[in-house]
């Protein structure tokens, strides 16, 4: 999921022009030359930042601290859990190392991961987007900085919009029944929803007060089955029968940026970088795209989404750890965050710095939805569960007919077994 995300919103890259961080970065001074380290070596994920962003900051943040040497090295993802995993069991492990947000719990698991958690404050965590700042908090420490997210938004046709006669997007979920209703006429598809795309799931779970997986004392407990989940559920089979988006197939199965791409659909949920992908099929569709956030309940609030993105951590084994924090504290702080976000498109760690995005309709939208970010229940064998399918299974079955109580029952008993194999 992280590098769909990633590959998504990196197709918004804009020129490398905004300037990167310098001595008012956030960075603070860095440790004594006398003691600080000669070299630290940075690891970012490819696709996170420009060369020309990633050359800026180092050049800079070197002129401002005397006696570090930066070595920013570029990962590629395939492959990428193995390679962390065996750096942080080494004795000469990177400094810093971005990963994506949901794996953090994984690499704490290890033992491997510095405790940041004295340091939260210094690095402004009350201002951290929620979604973003959960999974690097395991068990209320504090392992992972959150760096950056990228999350699901509406996309619609303006012109469907227009033809059907609606002039604004809609601000509630009933909201959004009705209009998608009257958009699924003529030939059109209101929106393409397929039966297995459970990360908008997980949305409407979470408005409604449930969630995927609960704690319960030292173990976990799937919660598909909970009254507040089952209604999730109900409003994602109303939403998707206003479409004729497959029932067993996910949103790569076909890819439904091509089926937007025949002008046909009047929304789907993407991220943002979703309508640079449709160009791609359809260049004619250019100017033809908006964006607003998933609606929630209310008018007042965004409905919730899952924040995929990435954070910052810092290896047990590093032989650096003080100066190491300084540039985590730099990468995180409020001018990089702005410089990252202007360059790459991608929503800053703050939500005080949502307006930076503005200018740009669709990471605008995106930025909005943030703020009612979630993260996926922060255990290091959630990707176990993701690799069983059994929620795309289970909303399968429902969304054919049949019962919805019962298959969440099966669904939340193997989410029960797989999350506590090995505890």
């Amino acid at each position: 999921m992280k590098h769909r995300l990633l590959a998504a919103a990196a197709a918004l890259a804009l020129a490398a022009t905004a300037a990167a961080c310098g001595s008012g970065s956030g960075g603070g001074s860095a440790a004594p030359a006398s003691t600080g380290p000669a070299r630290l070596t940075v690891w970012i994920m490819d696709g996170s930042v420009t060369d020309e962003l990633a050359k800026r900051f180092e050049t800079e943040y070197e002129a401002a601290h005397r006696g570090v040497d930066l070595d920013i090295q570029i990962q590629a993802w395939d492959g990428i859990g193995e390679r962390v995993t065996a750096a942080l069991a080494s004795t000469d492990a990177p400094d810093v190392i971005e990963v994506g947000n949901t794996q953090v719990a994984q690499y704490a698991a290890s033992g491997g991961v510095k405790d940041l958690t004295d340091k939260v404050s210094d690095l402004a965590g009350s201002d951290w987007i929620p979604g973003l700042a959960q999974p690097g908090n395991i068990d209320g420490r504090q392992y992972g900085v959150p760096w950056y997210a990228a999350n699901r938004v509406v996309v619609y046709n303006k012109e469907l919009f227009a033809e059907a006669g609606i002039e604004a997007p809609p601000r509630t979920r009933d909201e959004w029944l009705e209009i998608t209703a009257k958009l699924n006429e003529g030939g059109n598809q209101g929106i393409y929803l397929t039966g297995q795309t459970w990360y908008a799931l997980a949305g409407f779970i979470w408005d409604e007060g449930g969630d995927l997986a609960v704690k319960d004392g030292d173990r976990w407990k799937g919660a598909l089955d909970s009254p507040q989940a089952l209604a999730g559920m109900d409003f994602y089979k109303r939403l998707q029968a206003l479409g004729k988006g497959p029932k067993d197939a996910d949103e790569a199965n076909p890819p439904q940026h091509e089926v937007f791409a025949q002008g046909k659909v009047a929304q789907m949920i993407n991220v943002p970088g979703g309508a640079a992908r449709v160009l791609e099929v359809e260049p004619g569709m250019k100017g033809k795209m908006g964006f607003f956030p998933i609606p929630g309940k209310t008018a007042d609030k965004p409905g919730a989404v899952f924040t995929g993105g990435s954070d910052l951590i810092i290896p047990e084994a590093s032989k650096n750890q003080d100066a190491a924090y300084e540039v985590v504290k730099a990468l995180a702080g409020e001018k990089f965050q702005t410089d990252l976000a202007k360059t790459m498109n991608f929503v800053p760690n703050r939500a005080s710095l949502a307006h930076v995005l503005d200018a740009d309709e669709g990471t605008a939208a995106m930025a909005r939805g943030a703020a009612a970010g979630r993260a996926t229940p922060n255990t290091p064998n959630w990707a176990a569960v993701e690799a069983t399918s059994v929620i795309k299974q289970y909303m399968t079955a429902v969304l054919t007919g049949k019962d919805p109580a019962a298959e969440a029952r099966k669904a939340s008993e193997t989410i029960t077994t797989t999350l506590n194999s090995g505890s």
